[in-house]
């Protein structure tokens, strides 16, 4: 080989060597364009995560204040109710109330011709707990 030959040879190396070199570092830029991309992609992910965690949170805080604003409401009207109901007053209902309907149990049983106190002298007589007592004592005692 001569001298001219071996430079020449030199030469074709060293510009092979030059686009290897740029080839390198096109790929290197691709590479590192892929590992910027790939790391949006994850703050992207990130990012959709928060918001939807965000938009949980503020249903629940919507929620929270309806219930509050219908607990409020609720409150107010237990308010006007109590200061409506005089609870002397409605005692003497209730009681009034039950005297009426023990009355009317009384005056049912009339009606329909139940005698207690005839039907009581039909038991039988003995002994209780070593007493003599009669169904007609018993009726009267209590």
């Amino acid at each position: 080989m001569s001298p001219v030959g071996i430079e020449r040879d030199i030469g074709s190396l060293q510009l092979e060597e030059k686009k290897l070199v740029a080839e390198i570092k096109r790929t290197a830029k691709t590479g590192n364009e892929l590992i910027r991309l790939r790391h949006q992609i994850s703050n992207l992910q990130g990012s959709r995560a928060h918001t939807g965690g965000i938009a949980t949170h503020t249903q629940a805080m919507h929620a929270n204040t309806s219930v509050a604003t219908g607990m409020k409401s609720v409150s107010k009207a237990m308010r006007a109710l109590n200061k409506q109901m005089n609870p002397a007053k409605q005692m003497k209902v209730m009681q009034e109330f039950q005297k009426q309907s023990a009355q009317m149990d009384m005056s049912v049983l009339d009606e329909v011709g139940v005698d207690i106190a005839s039907q009581l002298s039909s038991v039988p007589k003995g002994r209780i707990d070593g007493k003599k007592v009669q169904a007609d004592e018993w009726y009267a005692g209590s």
